[in-house]
């Protein structure tokens, strides 16, 4: 009868801990793993970041160094990198984006801060950015991360850069963005539009109803949580015709594209933009970005509304980071530090 008991009082221990540390009015304790500072890629800002059979993968990316010049030689790059545990990295498929040689219908041109899925077994590429004169508005995906095929050269969606990617509903979805007329002819939008595939070819263009957030695009990354898409931040980049950049930190979310529910005006974290979005350890994050100078903070909710902060980050400042849900941990890879760092985040 004793054991019965101790027993039963060491399981309401048990359950009482853990209904506390999953209390969305509460915060969890976190803690950064250094994994490496000198991984094995050149450091790039931009680059995706899918988790897919059992592997990080780690693709494209953008440096303007002229000490990385070998490894962009056009800026952006087209390589693809895996890794199981974030510290041996392998180049899967070395960059052939090198000259005006490069055929883009027989390989993805380089390309940042581009959508990227993981959708039906695949890797995807869904449009890319305007780093060369022109858009990319192609979508691309991979069985094994090293063969690509092109699957349309040109969604209905495509002129634009800076634009939001998620998977939801057995549906990849392409939200928001702009033009940039200051890298690529074109004129000046700024958008708040919902597109949906199956397939990568056919799109439908979902029509949300007022009122839903504002036009914006530059969040890295994605967030699908509790059955809802979540848009938390973002901004607009500076064109000629509207050089003042906009910073935001309200949270949104839908279960369709159609109804949005507006969580929180103003989030504690800063508003920003370039930054990354992931859902782990059934919570939301906000890590990093980009807000008049680089961020180093980590940020988690459970419901949207109720937001802490990781302390003591010990990465440096930067924006556009390559953030993975991966082998039960988030990890934060490289980024506008310019360096080829990796760190992992885990319950202590």
């Amino acid at each position: 009868m004793r054991r019965a008991f101790i027993a039963y009082l060491l399981l309401q221990v048990v359950v009482s801990s853990s209904d506390a540390a999953d209390d969305p009015t509460k915060p969890v304790d976190y803690e950064w793993v250094k994994i490496t500072t000198t991984a094995a890629f050149a450091p790039r800002d931009g680059a995706g970041a899918l988790s897919f059979q059992g592997k990080m993968w780690f693709i494209g990316g953008w440096n303007p160094g002229a000490a990385t010049r070998s490894f962009f030689p056009r800026i952006c790059n087209n390589e693809v990198w895996s890794s199981k545990d974030g510290a041996e990295w392998i180049l899967e498929k070395p960059n052939t984006f090198k000259d005006r040689s490069f055929d883009a219908k027989a390989d993805w041109e380089g390309r940042h801060t581009a959508g990227y899925a993981v959708y039906r077994d695949k890797l995807w590429i869904l449009g890319g950015d305007c780093n060369q004169g022109n858009y990319q508005p192609d979508v691309w995906n991979s069985a094994d991360g090293k063969n690509w095929k092109l699957i349309n050269p040109a969604t209905p969606w495509g002129q634009r850069a800076l634009h939001y990617t998620v998977v939801h509903a057995d549906k990849i979805w392409v939200m928001g963005g702009q033009t940039m007329p200051a890298f690529a002819k074109s004129e000046e939008a700024f958008y708040r539009d919902v597109w949906t595939t199956t397939d990568g070819v056919e799109w439908t263009q979902v029509k949300p109803q007022e009122p839903y957030w504002s036009a914006r695009g530059m969040i890295g990354g994605s967030a699908v949580h509790k059955g809802r898409i979540w848009i938390l931040g973002g901004g607009t980049y500076d064109t000629p015709k509207s050089p003042t950049r906009q910073y935001m930190n309200d949270v949104w979310s839908s279960a369709d594209g159609v109804k949005w529910t507006r969580h929180v005006e103003a989030a504690p974290w800063a508003p920003r933009q370039y930054h990354d979005v992931a859902v782990w350890d059934d919570r939301l994050w906000v890590l990093e970005g980009y807000a008049k100078a680089n961020r180093k903070d980590a940020w988690y909710s459970a419901d949207g509304e109720h937001w802490f902060e990781v302390p003591n980050t010990p990465w440096q400042p930067r924006h556009a980071a390559s953030v993975f849900v991966h082998n039960g941990a988030l990890w934060m890879v490289a980024g506008n530090n310019m360096e080829p760092d990796v760190w992992r985040l885990q319950r202590k």
